[in-house]
């Protein structure tokens, strides 16, 4: 279990859960809560073995999951969806009953198990996995064929849960202590990548009708959480390299289909300006011992630890498009640079209720603007940050409703790089600013945290009481608007559409020069030595602005 400090705390919903209760399911609840039977056992180990059959697009296998007991219990909750289906359940030889509701099921154990006991239990599975509509948003297993007519497969499955596909506890707040034993087989002439470093490849020869079958033994040592785990297979071809960086050597592969190989060695070289900046900002690569690598997929990317997923065409920008509209989105290829942003904010850092991906999204996609900054300085940075504005809907708000698996609006991206943005301009000290973001990934160094853990740490370390920007932002759809009237040497001001207290100082351009001012929902007067010819508010801050004649 990554260290949940203060796991309860997250329940408290902003949002008002009970108010909105009825309109999720005992599903959601099931899914998205810490229930009873999630709480007793800490989880330390997963040991998944699986065949995949790319012709009929069946897969089977087994999974032992280790744990510690906290609470003494006798009843333990797996998550397994629907078509895949649990054959048998086993420990220390026997099989065990367990009941199914929807997708949770509930194995009954032989006896109570006592508090600070280790046990394991196994899991046998089968089926016919979901197939991915639209990866790796809608998820579950891509099952394409690259241009040479070989397998070429891949799952992805971040929203909808890793147990789409293979049972486990899938709920955020609890990944393995130990990391992850993961055990791939599939036909002889297809490579199978998944997370962490290759321990070993096992040939078996099948008599009959069943084809040569050959096992690609993949291990991680660090925690990881579920939605990371994943598996690729395709005529792959794998070249490397390494980068000497904070923590050391860290080992880089690379795993791209036997076509692109050109491509990848080119496009590739931004792996190591990617490290070059986020461990200048973010602090050392979480993930060491575990490696890292790409891996070219059938569908645009995701984030698996360790095992970044790669299908951005070898271009730059996003499919050969800048999000913000800028030319600066053009500098770099949008999925290395994001995806392995995650590294950091997702993968180390790992939100307890998906109600906060915020943390994960929002912060990844403001390393985006800081990529740009160490490669290309920081106008270049503040003017793609901004220019991703243009795609902010504010349709809800950025944090969602907990327990029941409710992600926040999807502006947890550009508004949440947004909101760091100004957080930046407010610290004024690039110093400081870059301390809390390495501090972040120390302090929660492989860990699981809620929103509020993150709020509370930066205002702690930024030294400002962010209480009111933080619910302002986070938790309204309400951006901040400035009225303000000119009177010959006088600038008047105040805030609209604000929470009660909320008066974040922003920087106005009075006369082509800036100058901090302090807002709040009365009006204000600051007096200049000159006549005021011209009013702006600094585009840095995630504010709106509107000059009124009267007031």
């Amino acid at each position: 279990m990554k260290n949940s400090t203060l796991i309860l705390s997250i329940f408290i919903c902003c949002l008002g859960v009970s108010s909105l209760a009825q309109n999720y399911s005992r599903q959601d609840s099931l899914r998205g809560s810490i229930t009873p039977e999630r709480a007793w056992w800490n989880l330390t180990h997963y040991d998944l073995s699986v065949e995949v059959h790319p012709d009929s697009k069946f897969i089977e296998g087994h999974n032992t999951i280790s744990y510690e007991v906290l609470d003494d219990h006798d009843l333990l909750q797996l998550d397994l969806q629907a078509p895949m289906k649990i054959s048998k359940v086993t420990q220390y030889g026997k099989e065990l009953q367990f009941a199914s509701e929807g997708n949770a099921h509930f194995i009954q154990l032989p006896k109570q198990q006592k508090k600070g006991s280790e046990h394991k239990i196994t899991v046998h599975f089968s089926g016919e996995p979901r197939t991915a509509r639209n990866a790796p948003w809608d998820g579950g297993f891509s099952w394409k064929k690259d241009a040479n007519g070989k397998h070429f497969i891949a799952t992805s499955n971040q929203g909808i849960g890793a147990s789409i596909w293979w049972p486990n506890k899938d709920h955020a707040y609890d990944e393995p202590d130990n990391g992850l034993d993961l055990k791939i087989t599939v036909p002889t002439g297809l490579m199978a990548v998944g997370n962490g470093r290759l321990v070993q490849t096992d040939q078996t020869t099948e008599e009959g009708p069943a084809s040569n079958t050959k096992t690609w033994h993949w291990k991680v040592v660090n925690p990881i959480n579920n939605y990371g785990v994943n598996i690729n297979i395709g005529d792959y071809v794998h070249f490397g390299e390494t980068y000497e960086g904070l923590n050391g050597t860290l080992d880089i592969d690379y795993y791209v289909l036997r076509d692109n190989k050109a491509k990848a060695e080119e496009q590739f070289k931004q792996v190591p300006m990617m490290f070059d900046a986020f461990e200048h900002w973010f602090g050392p690569y979480p993930f060491y011992e575990d490696s890292f690598k790409l891996v070219e997929v059938p569908y645009l990317g995701m984030e698996h630890q360790s095992s970044v997923t790669y299908g951005n065409k070898y271009m730059n920008g996003y499919l050969g498009n800048d999000l913000s509209g800028t030319g600066w989105g053009l500098k770099f290829d949008f999925i290395i640079i994001h995806e392995a942003g995650h590294e950091w904010f997702a993968n180390n850092i790992t939100h307890i209720d998906v109600a906060d991906m915020w943390i994960h999204e929002g912060f990844t996609a403001y390393s985006e603007s800081l990529y740009l900054d160490y490669h290309f300085g920081s106008d270049a940075a503040a003017e793609y940050v901004i220019g991703t504005r243009r795609g902010i809907r504010n349709d809800s708000p950025v944090i969602g409703v907990y327990e029941v698996q409710q992600e926040g609006s999807s502006d947890m991206y550009y508004k949440g790089a947004n909101i760091l943005h100004t957080l930046r301009q407010l610290i004024e000290d690039d110093t400081k600013w870059r301390a809390i973001l390495r501090g972040l990934n120390k302090e929660f160094y492989h860990q699981t945290v809620s929103s509020d853990q993150v709020e509370k740490y930066i205002s702690k370390e930024s030294g400002i009481d962010l209480t009111e920007f933080w619910q302002q932002y986070l938790r309204t759809t309400k951006i901040p608007n400035i009225e303000y009237h000119v009177n010959g040497t006088k600038l008047q001001f105040r805030y609209t559409n604000i929470i009660e207290k909320f008066d974040m100082p922003v920087i106005a351009i009075v006369n082509g020069k800036e100058e901090w001012i302090f807002p709040t929902d009365s009006w204000k007067t600051k007096e200049f030595e000159s006549p005021i010819n011209s009013v702006s508010i600094k585009k840095d801050f995630y504010v709106t602005s509107e000059k009124i004649s009267e007031k």
